[in-house]
């Protein structure tokens, strides 16, 4: 099978490629790992983790503000220099992921980010709703994790589909942009503000 899960995750730890990069790599080279990682090396994927090391002290702090002054959006997105700071393609990203945070409402840059406590207790909730649903005990744990990872999708900017290409993840879009600006970044934080609420 074209793309498995156990051939992507094996893919994405020697490359640091996102999830439908790798299923790509994997799809057009027919399921073969080290074609896969050539393809990925060729597409410059790969360099981005690579990358992934180097200190971002530079970047920028950019408010957006949508629906007539109604959401307002700060984030922080850092790089490596002041030159690619400064460069269009950054600043059209980072424009890009205000708008994100403005439409999709994440709550926090990444899972790590994300109180244990928090975590436990939608854990909890889980297990209740599965409870409640009827189903055998056995079959609680697979869908308290089902649940859970939803609840990362929803509530972490990274793990959150692109609005403007949906295929694609906010932390695969990252990883693009790595590789093609040759600089590491880093989404450091955000605040979103919304009329009335509090």
């Amino acid at each position: 099978m074209a793309g498995s899960s156990q051939l992507v995750k094996e893919l994405r730890e020697k490359t640091g490629a996102g999830i439908l990069d790798c299923q790509k790599a994997l799809t057009e080279n027919g399921d073969d790992i080290e074609k896969s990682i050539d393809y990925l090396r060729q597409k410059g994927l790969a360099a981005a983790a690579k990358k992934s090391g180097r200190e971002t002290n530079q970047g920028l702090v950019h408010a957006y503000i949508h629906m007539g002054g109604k959401i307002g959006v700060l984030i922080e997105v850092n790089c490596e220099t002041d030159f690619v700071a400064r460069n269009d393609e950054f600043k059209a990203f980072v424009n890009d992921l205000a708008l994100q945070v403005a439409a999709a409402k994440p709550v926090y840059v990444r899972r790590e980010d994300i109180p244990k406590d928090l975590i436990d207790k939608e854990r909890v909730i889980y297990e209740g709703q599965a409870k409640e649903m009827g189903k055998p005990p056995a079959a609680w744990p697979k869908i308290v994790d089902g649940k859970l990872e939803k609840f990362f999708q929803e509530s972490c900017l990274m793990e959150q589909s692109f609005i403007k290409d949906p295929a694609v993840t906010i932390k695969d879009l990252l990883a693009q942009k790595i590789a093609k600006i040759g600089e590491n970044m880093n989404i450091r934080r955000f605040t979103r503000f919304q009329l009335g609420e509090v």
